[in-house]
């Protein structure tokens, strides 16, 4: 028994397993069979059942499925050669109610798009290729028209007065009669009119969004280049000046008086150490205002400049107020902080 176990459990399991993809198999093959049913009725002309049929398909597959918009093409085209035929049979109002079933679908058949155009603009002036015919014997029937008129007025001049009277139905009926063309014609223009102006609202739309896309990368780019601008590093050339001023007798602190220039290096910046930072400008003021130096600052980022040229020029206006200092900065990204003192009485 205990042996059996195993594989009555295995067994059950791929009987279920089989069961799920045999569901699986049989929901996608009646897809198929509906899709195979639009079809069928396309090319037999049932094109209103193709499109309820279609429309359910719509509800069950998703909406990114290439097969909806194969047969919304065909759809189109069906439509589009519905309307020539009806063109052909001089019959612009069922031609003109074809092409506005088909104008759902055109936006998935851009290549049609030529031929529908083409197809409205007869269908609104009720011409077709079979009429070109009839409108090169309207002149003959025309002559033809005006002569009649005269062969009733001979016949009516030689029969009685009563026999005149039916004239009047006649001509009733004669001027009633392009009542229904015209009436056709009214109501394909207006059809035509409302595709034309449906059309011009989707292109005056794709406009306006290629516009605001335009737009906003435009807008992107100057943020990004004014970004860039926030950025970049400040360069401050504060103008040389000489200053006359004596040298002072006193002991230098940290410089060499007598060479051109004198480094002091900066180490406490990089560990970010404020109080070290501030007691070595101590000294570098001093130096400063009793030798007259000019300062290089070289930093690693643009924003250690402000920072340091704020501290030391606070405290050399604290020794001489009306000292002017000379501050100029250098980015060296690789190099460890320094100030670079030059007594301009050396220069």
């Amino acid at each position: 028994m205990n042996a059996t176990a195993p594989r009555y459990f295995m067994a059950l399991a791929l009987g279920l397993l089989l069961s799920e993809a045999r569901a699986e198999y049989w929901t996608i093959d009646e897809q198929v069979k509906a899709f195979n049913a639009v079809s069928t009725q396309i090319s037999r002309g049932e094109l209103q059942a193709a499109e309820q049929g279609l429309a359910a398909l719509q509800q069950q597959t998703a909406r990114n499925d290439v097969r909806i918009e194969q047969y919304q093409r065909e759809l189109a085209g069906a439509y589009l050669n519905q309307g020539k035929q009806q063109l052909a049979a001089h019959n612009p109002q069922a031609a003109a109610a074809a092409l506005a079933k088909a104008e759902p679908y055109m936006a998935k058949a851009p290549g049609l798009k030529q031929d529908y155009q083409a197809s409205l603009a007869a269908a609104a002036a009720g011409d077709t290729p079979q009429a070109a015919q009839p409108r090169k014997a309207a002149p003959q029937q025309a002559a033809q028209a005006a002569a009649r008129p005269q062969a009733v007025e001979r016949q009516a001049a030689a029969q009685p007065p009563a026999a005149s009277q039916p004239a009047a139905p006649v001509a009733a009926t004669k001027s009633a009669a392009p009542a229904a063309p015209d009436e056709r014609r009214e109501e394909v223009e207006r059809r035509l009119r409302e595709a034309e102006a449906i059309i011009a609202k989707k292109e005056a739309e794709r406009a306006r969004q290629q516009q605001l896309a335009e737009e906003q990368a435009a807008a992107a780019a100057q943020r990004a280049v004014r970004e860039a601008a926030s950025t970049a590093p400040a360069v401050v050339a504060a103008a040389p000046q000489v200053v006359s001023k004596p040298q002072s007798s006193g002991r230098a602190r940290l410089i060499d008086p007598s060479a051109s220039s004198s480094s002091v290096a900066m180490p406490m910046l990089d560990a970010n150490d404020r109080d070290s930072l501030r007691t070595l400008l101590d000294a570098v003021a001093a130096d400063v205002v009793a030798f007259d130096c000019a300062v290089r600052l070289e930093v690693r980022e643009a924003k250690d400049y402000p920072f340091v040229a704020a501290l030391l020029s606070a405290r050399i206006k604290k020794l001489d107020p009306s000292f002017t200092p000379q501050f100029s900065p250098v980015l060296k990204p690789d190099q460890e902080p320094r100030l670079v003192l030059s007594p301009q009485s050396n220069s």
